[in-house]
């Protein structure tokens, strides 16, 4: 154990963090992301701390700062309160609800015995942290459904500018109907509703 530890200190000063390595020694999420379980904001540095990390490695971790989030309100406290969500996105899949495609990708990394990897998914097998790994806006759709933007976005969202797909430039609304867009309409329904269709705004 302890030349597996050594080798996994020298792999973190060397590569980025691996989640794959440390849950196969056993670790559970709140284990080094103790904050979590008490963090009722986004703000909130939920990362690990130098002391966690030095309960298993003899030399100093470097632990980055969390990414920028343009989520304002949310909650892991109330959230962890209500379980594990995997089964709840498993049956908004399978029940073609789910906003966002290729759903079968979501399905196959849902862990049904951890409520923290039914949002963060497929931390069993990264090997660095990725978008992939953090929430989609399509798992909080599925039990906050109702859309009716800009206000059903403040839910969670400061309100400005920056809720604006990039793809929404000056012009955007009178180039996207002339058919040369090549539109991904799945991806419109996160922020115009499962309902949505062109003639609702035209």
């Amino acid at each position: 154990m302890a030349d597996l530890l050594q080798g996994l200190t020298l792999a973190l000063l060397l590569a980025p963090f691996s989640h794959q390595q440390h849950l196969k020694l056993g670790l559970e999420c709140a284990s080094c992301h103790k904050g979590a379980l008490s963090s009722a904001r986004p703000a909130d540095n939920n990362l690990p701390t130098q002391e966690v990390c030095r309960s298993c490695h003899e030399q100093p971790v470097a632990i980055k700062q969390p990414s920028p989030n343009l989520v304002t309100r949310f909650s892991h406290l109330q959230h962890l309160k209500l379980g594990n969500f995997a089964a709840v996105i498993a049956a908004a899949i399978d029940g073609k609800t789910y906003h966002t495609l290729p759903a079968e990708t979501v399905h196959k990394h849902l862990n049904t015995n951890n409520a923290c990897g039914a949002c963060h998914r497929g931390l069993e097998g990264s090997t660095q942290v990725s978008k992939a790994n953090m929430p989609q806006m399509a798992d909080c759709l599925v039990c906050h459904p109702k859309i009716d933007n800009p206000f059903s976005c403040e839910f969670c969202h400061d309100p400005g500018p920056h809720l604006k797909p990039a793809s929404h430039v000056p012009g955007y609304l009178d180039f996207h109907s002339t058919g040369r867009a090549n539109l991904d309409k799945q991806s419109c329904v996160i922020c115009h509703g499962k309902r949505f269709t062109c003639l609702g705004c035209h």
